[in-house]
């Protein structure tokens, strides 16, 4: 099986060809556990699937690191949207209005999603890529959690003996967004992991720790559901912008900054979530099924 490693600001995924190649019988859950294993496979914070759509340009199935099915991500869309495009699985876009800039269309598990690409370089390829991440979703049965409520925003409570100020969000997929004064006395591993399995989330969440440092700029650490703490989450930062939004503490257009780089996220008038970032091809290999 022909593969390519990938990453958005460091949040890395092994992306697999379907358009050329065929996977039929293979149990996909246990092929994103082994590849993904950082010692010994290819290491990675899961597996996307890259097949055709009969609703759109692409789509994409993702896997986590665990081997658990996941709706989305943010960052692994955009390396998707740039291979597709890099390596001519989708053709011209005949409504494209300038040439540095390409318009195409994804289907996920969390409905079909925009995107615009920008291009450069002598060979015009995907540099960066601009992602409606669509609606927020508010509301506890859509995250999903038990919390009751019209919305979960500065909510408290209490996970493995420790309390918490929580706002919940889904891109899609859930957060659970808790805003801090001091990252460095965050324990990511050992809250993230509480955090996402706690009891009022019963689908798992992802969780974050954000600071939030003007109302334009927040510096956050995310940890993944099924992946555990990674270098970037990108509907994490989407979902963190929205509730500091909605908790007073920020504007709707905000800088992010991760552990493995810089996003920008708009929450837009018309209440979709845009979010903006890189996506960078790293090697090609072959993985022996």
């Amino acid at each position: 099986m022909k593969f390519t490693k990938m990453h958005g600001i460091g949040n890395d995924y092994v992306y697999v060809d379907c358009f050329t190649q065929r996977l039929d019988g293979v149990d996909l859950s246990d092929l994103a556990r082994r590849i993904s294993d950082r010692h010994r496979g290819v290491g990675s914070d899961g597996l996307i699937l890259i097949c055709p759509s009969e609703r759109a340009d692409a789509a994409m199935v993702m896997y986590n690191a665990d081997g658990s099915r996941a709706e989305m991500c943010g960052n692994g869309i955009r390396c998707l949207a740039k291979y597709v495009v890099d390596h001519g699985l989708v053709g011209p876009d005949p409504q494209a209005s300038a040439a540095d800039h390409r318009q195409i269309r994804v289907e996920t598990d969390a409905g079909v999603l925009e995107l615009d690409l920008q291009l450069g370089g002598r060979d015009r390829r995907v540099e960066s890529v601009r992602v409606d991440m669509g609606l927020p979703r508010l509301a506890p049965d859509q995250i999903p959690t038990t919390l009751d409520g019209p919305t979960i925003a500065d909510r408290p409570v209490t996970i493995a003996g420790r309390s918490y100020s929580i706002t919940c969000v889904s891109m899609g997929n859930p957060h659970a967004v808790i805003f801090v004064d001091d990252l460095d006395g965050v324990d990511l591993a050992r809250e993230g992991r509480a955090i996402e399995h706690a009891d009022i989330f019963p689908a798992r969440t992802n969780a974050h720790f954000v600071r939030v440092d003007t109302r334009n700029h927040m510096t956050m650490l995310a940890w993944e559901r099924g992946s555990g703490a990674t270098m970037a989450c990108g509907t994490g930062a989407c979902a963190a912008c929205v509730a500091a939004n909605i908790t007073g503490r920020a504007d709707r257009r905000v800088t992010v900054d991760l552990p493995g780089g810089t996003l920008q996220i708009e929450w837009s008038d018309n209440d979709h979530v845009y979010l903006t970032g890189p996506a960078e091809e790293v090697f090609c290999g072959d993985w022996p099924l």
